[in-house]
């Protein structure tokens, strides 16, 4: 079991570097103990960066895995079961992809409210430009405009973003199951980390990385549109540059 540090609370994810023991080595995989990195899920791709160790500093280019994380770094580590690491991410693209991740969930929950009931069924995160796939839907320009509208207006109003854990039956006593999508998780699932943007403009379970207010997004831009069959429409955005950006923080975690 890795420890994953982002999700401990949002500010974590202000961080860059931490320290951490390697406690797993599979060819050109080591495991941490702890991470910061994102690893590959929920639409959103893995952080890069580097691990300084005992042997030099190597190149994390693939990050993987639920439980234990794997953190790809070349045949030729040398790392060993209890080295002690320091994680470096690339900060630049992981705050890029926190803002995409925000707007996506600012973007998701306006449709829903704004079209009907307007399902997201898929989404796809990166630092340059992301997507998201909505069901049952098909826009036309007149609602493209709205949408950015009121998500542009959101934005402009500095809404605070929150993290904390709630029980399955408390997410569903707040919000339709069919907008958190609660009802495609596993039964099994009892307690799931939520993300919150202003006072519930959208709830929704996550376990990606998110930035705490708005005015970091910058304008959502639309990109285009493209259907993906059986009622399914692909929007594709990018942001502008943000009113409020947020600088890394430094300190080792």
């Amino acid at each position: 079991m890795t420890v994953k540090l982002y999700l401990e609370a949002l500010e974590f994810g202000y961080h860059r570097r931490f320290d951490a023991r390697v406690v797993e080595v599979d060819g050109p995989n080591v495991v941490l103990d702890r991470t910061l990195f994102y690893p590959l899920g929920g639409g959103q791709h893995w952080d890069t960066g580097t691990l300084e160790g005992p042997n030099g500093t190597l190149q994390v280019t693939e990050v993987r895995g639920r439980e234990a994380v794997n953190h790809t770094v070349g045949e030729s580590h040398q790392l060993e079961i209890g080295d002690e690491v320091r994680g470096v991410l690339d900060w630049d693209t992981r705050y890029a992809r926190m803002r995409m991740h925000t707007a996506q969930h600012l973007v998701s929950g306006l449709a829903y409210e704004m079209f009907n009931g307007v399902r997201t069924v898929g989404n796809q995160i990166h630092a340059d430009r992301s997507r998201i796939d909505f069901n049952p839907i098909s826009f036309d320009e007149t609602m493209i405009a709205d949408l950015l509208a009121k998500a542009n207006d959101r934005i402009d109003e500095a809404l605070p973003v929150t993290d904390s854990v709630m029980t399955r039956e408390g997410i569903n006593g707040m919000m339709p199951s069919d907008r958190t999508n609660m009802d495609l998780l596993p039964e099994s699932v009892r307690e799931l980390r939520v993300i919150q943007i202003g006072d519930r403009l959208d709830l929704c379970p996550c376990a990606g990385t998110h930035v705490t207010n708005l005015s970091e997004l910058g304008h959502v831009e639309f990109l285009g549109k493209k259907s993906k069959g059986k009622g399914t429409q692909r929007f594709s955005y990018q942001l502008g540059e943000p009113t409020s950006p947020r600088g890394v923080i430094d300190a080792v975690l």
